[in-house]
């Protein structure tokens, strides 16, 4: 068998599918759209009558492994662009009419044909069906507008993996497998933290008792690290005058993410971001060097237009908060002040659990505001700064903010995705367009810098990432109820759990009694489901010493700790609250 690369063999896969799928079902207007290799395999767009279910998923890779068996040669054909248009019309491919009337006239235009079977293809190609290993798996079909445009017609998409052996095959459905168990949107449903009403309100989720507790304490987390970093929280308004929107740039080059209401016959937009307000903060009153760095933060919520193929559970919503903060310094400041960023950075994420960090330093786009020896100032600082504090980092070239550098950080999750959450943009462009001056050690007004950073970005994505990060399996200082009391008999243990219970609430501990008339069984997988951290259980002997039954979740085994015991453990966990190296 000749040896083709995992791409090349991919896309041939991408045009057996689709060979397939016209095979099953050709009384069904077939029309195909596009059929690109992606990460760990590939997808093909396809119009259709029928309606794909994921049982016929597997009747379309029964019919692929029998094409390959067929030994069809695949060639290639070339056809000037008039030819081709004629060709696919004939064959009801408007789809593919399309496509082809978008290439350039002069363009070469090629085709690949296997048995009964041709497509619209620049190629590579393997020679022959059974050239492609059997080792790929179609696992879904999810709806995708054509071309990516909402306002054309929804397709139906079909994914699959692909890879060059079994073992790897095997592993990447694993991981899809453990990825499904950990899905935000699953669990953030079975655990009652939050869902969506698409109907009512498109990607702007609605957090139950359970998750409004996990995302205000996320809030207090950050504002824990404030008192410790020096930042001051600021309220700023949440709809504003479009001039505003002029002045900083954001009208230019970000309104059609923006939402717009007119208002006594003038237009307003609802903030996508806070630092304009925080431009007009600084600009109001008058600052020395001695007040600087100036740093505000602001948990403001914001609102954001993102096209309905791209939101995703709490990854990409259209309404939500950041942990966003805007410094005000000079301009030979900014190594201090990235330095002391880098540990708060990795500080947070190291105490949620995140140890594998990548730093990225995001350069110029080719849609930027300002000259170019302005941002050769700003990419030089940040470079400067990222060398000084010590962390290794890769250059992204090209994927910096429209009004300057920035720092991009992602993190590993528990199963080895990558997820960019932190970031620190560096911004010599909105203190020039507010005329915004500060007065410097030698009575001189000097035009500040800005940088702009938030740590878990939005918080709404962040608690995305982290519920699939510890499997919905949040820490007991985060944990919206942290433990179960469960008596062994309501009619003797009732009251005593109920004391208990009560002793540790005025203690801070979020504990409930489990009264239910069902067996112990029952109650242990509930508890167990619920991910709540601990189950204690009280019975006769427990009454008798003062002491309780404590069940780990995840654990099959108990351990028999003193009430005083039990009170020093509880109060040791919730001291986690604030990371170690920030306790004193």
């Amino acid at each position: 068998m000749a040896k083709f690369d995992l791409d090349t063999i991919r896309h041939s896969s991408a045009h057996l599918m689709a060979q397939a799928i016209n095979r099953l079902w050709p009384k069904s207007n077939v029309q195909f759209g596009v059929g690109p290799v992606i990460e760990n395999g590939f997808y093909y767009d396809v119009d259709m009558d029928y309606k794909l279910t994921d049982e016929d998923l597997v009747k379309i890779e029964d019919t692929m492994k029998q094409i390959i068996k067929e030994k069809l040669p695949i060639e290639r054909k070339v056809m000037s662009r008039n030819e081709a248009i004629d060709f696919f019309k004939d064959q009801g491919q408007e789809l593919k009419v399309e496509l082809i009337s978008a290439i350039a006239e002069d363009e070469e235009i090629s085709c690949y044909s296997q048995g009964e079977f041709i497509d619209l293809c620049r190629g590579p190609h393997v020679e022959n069906t059974s050239d492609l290993p059997q080792f790929f798996k179609l696992l879904s079909v999810a709806g995708a507008y054509w071309r990516g445009d909402e306002n054309n017609k929804m397709l139906q998409r079909v994914y699959a993996a692909c890879f060059n052996d079994k073992k790897q095959l095997k592993a990447h459905l694993n991981f899809l497998e453990e990825a499904k168990k950990r899905d935000h949107r699953k669990l953030g449903k079975e655990l009652e933290l939050f869902h969506f009403e698409p109907q009512i309100a498109p990607a702007s989720p609605f957090f139950m008792p359970k998750g409004a507790f996990v995302y205000n304490e996320l809030v207090e987390f950050m504002r824990r690290l404030y008192r410790k970093f020096g930042y001051d929280e600021v309220i700023t308004p949440q709809i504003l005058d479009s001039e505003l929107w002029h002045t900083s740039g954001h009208y230019a080059h970000y309104k059609e993410n923006m939402y717009f209401s007119n208002i006594d016959e003038r237009e307003y937009a609802v903030k996508p971001m806070n630092c304009p307000c925080h431009m007009l903060m600084f600009k109001h009153y008058k600052y020395s060097y001695r007040d600087l760095p100036l740093r505000y933060a602001d948990f403001g919520r914001l609102h954001r237009y993102e096209k309905a193929g791209a939101v995703s559970g709490l990854t990409r919503v259209r309404t939500f908060c950041q942990d966003d903060a805007h410094i005000f310094l000079p301009l030979n400041k900014i190594q201090d002040e990235i330095k002391d960023l880098m540990q708060m950075f990795f500080v947070c994420y190291e105490h949620f659990g995140f140890t594998n960090i990548k730093v990225n330093l995001s350069t110029r786009p080719e849609k930027k505001s300002g000259d170019d020896a302005t941002w050769d100032t700003a990419e030089n600082a940040l470079e400067e700064a990222l060398k000084a504090s010590g962390h290794e980092f890769f250059i992204k070239e090209g994927d910096g903010a429209f009004y300057g550098p920035k720092i991009d950080i992602e993190i590993s999750d528990a199963i080895g995705r990558y997820f960019q959450l932190g970031t620190i943009q560096l911004d010599f462009q909105l203190p020039e367009r507010f005329g915004l001056s500060f007065t410097n050690a030698d009575g001189e007004d000097e035009r500040p810098v800005v940088i702009h950073r938030a740590l878990l970005g939005s918080l709404e994505r962040f608690l995305g990432v982290y519920i699939e990060h510890v499997a919905g399996i949040f820490p007991f200082w985060l944990a919206p109820e942290q433990a179960v009391i469960v008596p062994v008999n309501n009619d003797i243990h009732l009251e005593y759990a109920n004391g208990l219970c009560k002793e540790l609430n005025a203690q801070g501990v979020r504990v409930k009694v489990d009264d239910r008339n069902e067996s112990m069984g029952y109650k242990t997988r509930q508890i167990q489901k619920s991910k709540t951290p601990f189950m204690i259980v009280i019975g006769d002997r427990e009454m008798e010493n003062k002491s309780v039954s404590l069940r780990a979740h995840g654990q099959k085994g108990s351990t028999t700790l003193t009430n005083e015991e039990l009170f020093t453990k509880f109060k040791e966990l919730n001291a986690e609250k604030m990371p170690e190296k920030l306790r004193n």
